[in-house]
Parts: structure tokens; C-alpha cells; sequence
């Protein structure tokens, strides 16, 4: 085959796999996985009717090509006593295909910067919230103009019996957390995102987001979901080795529905505070320690406390050693280690119980009795 022969076949064959795709699709519901989705946004159908505007150029361009070069080939071959015909200095030929293609990408290009323009309109949003990404979970925090903020962690909630395949996997299997985003339906909702140790990305397909969360900066994105539903993501970015356990869920529900998740989570929040100005017994602490280290911190160290990915908390020269280096640990990281920083993703009655918890329970028996304001203070200090 000759050398052009070689180069046209290379240039259509991205167009032809993509033709066996759209055949594909149209043969079932099933395999309409393999084609994009076009969500419950408008946004996201515009992405999708410009795809498919796009793929079916390039599926039109792979049949003209493939259908010149077979029928050359079939019925202009040496061996019919064909002689190649000579048109390099052909100057039609080559206002021919410089013009052609030039068309055809102004013709990709007008929609596809439509679609662009509407994606980075950033204005007009009716509500913002800032999306932070750590190892390996996400901060969400509602910005309200009235300063009564609502944020709260999103960690996975997939059991680790099936992560280590003791029980059969679940139908979310590592799609599941124990805070999902709530929003409400038909609302744009600014996404501003940013990171808190290395690059993450919020990625929820259906609702046309995709935005890298990078330390030190902020990044935005917005949507506006046209339909009420669970929708699930993850994070796209490969940031350590639990990257997979790092999922998105978004429930987009009625404004009214909204409305009194909203006022619950304030309610919450004006709760929170009021606990950090008591006083709790040992028994309150460890109750209250023990889920929050089943949350938190059993992935890492164990359910008794022996350790694994993490250090073992049982008999550790840290839970058995001088309170405040504990709590420094237990609030500020270990850098350079898997160890978090816990202080801002806790609170301080959950920091209070969970590392009185650490200190007594697995045999340690301690004795300390961890209160709030014991962490108020050391923060301050």
C-alpha cells in the first residue's frame, strides 16, 4: 500500500470506530453506556447534541474517505493496467483541500465556542458552595450571605467488609458517602473548588461538572440540575493510593425539601456550639469517640485499635504518652506521613471525644477525660 494510501486510512479510522459506536448504540439500551450521557442539565445537553453534531462530521468524513480509497483500489489497480495519475502542481487540488477543511472547522468551531461561552458563564448563581478536596474526602461549605454557613464533611460510606470482598459489593459500590450534597432543583448552583493537600477533581457527569480542586487555588463551576435525583461522581484525579475511595453524591431536590434540609443542618451547626461549651462524663466521651473514630480513623488503624495502613493506637507511645503530644497529632498531622490533619475536619467536641476514646479504650485506660474547651485552648495556644 502506498505511503498516501497508508495516511488516508490512518485518518479515518478514528472516525470509522467511532461509527461502529453510534451503530452500537442504537442496538439496545445497555449499550448506551458506551456513548455520553446527556444528564439533567441543559448545559449537558448541549455538550451532548454538539457530540454527536461532531461525530456524525466525522463519521461522514470516514465514509467519503474509506469509499475513495476502497473504490480506488478495487477498481483502479495495477493489475487492470491502471497507471497512477500524476497532480502535484494541481492548483485546484489544493485550494480544494486547503478550503474544504477550513469550512468544516468553522463549522465545529461556531458551536462548539456557543457551548464554551455558556459553560464559563459564571454569573447570576443563586447559591455558592465551596467544595475543598482531601485525602481522601471532601469539605462542603454553603456561603450564605447572612455569615450562617453550613459545612460538614463527605466521607465514604461503602463497608470494608466489601471493600476486602468479605461480603458481596453493594449496587454503589464505592459510591457511597454519609453526607451527600444536597441542592435544590432548577437553581444555578456555583461550585467553587479547591483542594486542601494535593489536586483532586470534582466530577459529577450527569450534572456537566468537571473541575480540578488544586491547592492554593479556586476554581469554578456551576450547574443547574433540571431534574430531582441522586446523582453519583468521583474524583478524577489520581491523588494517592485511596484515590477510589473518594465518591460524590449530589441529591437535587424540591426547593421546599431544600429549604428544611437547610434549616436542620443550621440547627445543627447552632447545636454543635452549644456542646462545646460543656462538660461531657467519660461515658458521654467514649460514646461519642467510638463513632467518631468507626468514621474516621478505623480505616487507617484498625477496629481494635492494631493498626493496618496507620500505626496501631493499642499500646502506642502516642495514646499512652503525654496528652499534648496526642492532641497534636491528633489535630495537626504527621507531614510527610499518611496521618491527616484532623483539626479542621472535626469539630472540637468530635476531637474531644474521639481522642479521649483513643486514650482509654484497646487497653490503653488512661484515664483522660478530654473535654471541648481542652481543644479550644490547645488550638488557640
Amino acid at each position: 500500500m502506498c505511503f498516501e494510501a497508508k495516511r488516508l486510512l490512518k485518518l479515518a479510522l478514528g472516525p470509522v470506530l467511532m461509527l461502529m459506536s453510534a451503530i452500537a448504540l442504537a442496538s439496545g439500551g445497555e449499550v448506551n453506556q458506551v456513548n455520553m450521557s446527556p444528564g439533567a442539565t441543559h448545559v449537558g445537553e448541549r455538550i451532548y447534541d454538539l457530540h454527536m453534531v461532531i461525530l456524525g462530521i466525522c463519521t461522514v468524513i470516514g465514509i467519503g474517505v474509506f469509499g475513495v480509497m476502497f473504490y480506488s483500489i478495487i477498481y483502479h489497480r495495477k493489475s487492470k493496467g491502471h497507471k497512477p495519475s500524476h497532480f502535484h502542481e494541481s492548483t485546484k487540488v489544493e485550494i480544494a483541500w486547503t478550503v474544504v477543511p477550513f469550512l468544516i472547522l468553522i463549522g465545529m468551531a461556531v458551536p462548539a465556542t456557543s457551548t464554551l461561552l455558556e459553560i464559563y458563564d459564571f454569573e447570576d448563581a443563586e447559591m455558592d458552595i465551596l467544595i475543598t478536596g482531601y485525602q481522601w474526602k471532601w469539605k462542603y461549605e454553603y456561603i450564605d450571605e447572612n455569615g450562617e454557613n453550613v459545612s460538614f464533611f463527605s466521607n465514604l460510606r461503602t463497608p470494608q467488609s466489601e471493600i476486602y470482598n468479605s461480603q458481596p459489593k453493594g449496587e454503589h459500590y464505592l459510591l457511597e458517602v454519609d453526607e451527600p450534597v444536597v441542592i435544590p432543583v432548577d437553581t444555578k448552583v456555583r461550585f467553587l473548588v479547591t483542594a486542601n493537600d494535593v489536586i483532586h477533581s470534582w466530577w459529577v457527569p450527569e450534572l456537566a461538572v468537571k473541575k480540578d480542586a488544586i491547592p492554593g487555588f479556586i476554581n469554578e463551576a456551576w450547574t443547574r440540575a433540571a431534574e430531582e435525583g441522586v446523582y453519583r461522581g468521583q474524583c478524577a484525579e489520581l491523588c494517592g493510593k485511596d484515590h477510589g475511595f473518594m465518591p460524590i453524591v449530589v441529591n437535587v431536590v424540591s426547593k421546599d425539601e431544600y429549604n428544611d434540609w437547610l434549616a436542620t443542618k443550621q440547627a445543627e451547626a447552632a447545636e454543635i456550639k452549644e456542646l462545646m461549651a460543656q462538660t461531657f462524663t467519660m461515658d458521654e466521651l467514649m460514646a461519642r469517640g467510638k463513632a467518631v473514630y468507626d468514621r474516621a480513623c478505623l480505616a487507617c488503624h484498625g477496629a481494635n485499635g492494631e493498626g493496618g495502613v496507620g500505626k496501631a493506637i493499642a499500646g502506642s507511645p502516642i495514646a499512652t504518652g503525654e496528652l499534648g503530644g496526642h492532641l497534636n497529632v491528633g489535630i495537626n498531622g504527621v507531614p510527610g506521613t499518611a496521618m491527616q490533619a484532623f483539626g479542621g475536619q472535626l469539630n472540637d467536641v468530635e476531637m474531644a471525644a474521639v481522642i479521649t476514646y483513643q486514650r482509654n479504650a484497646f487497653g490503653n485506660n488512661m484515664g483522660d477525660a478530654v473535654q471541648p474547651i481542652d481543644i479550644y485552648n490547645f488550638k488557640k495556644g
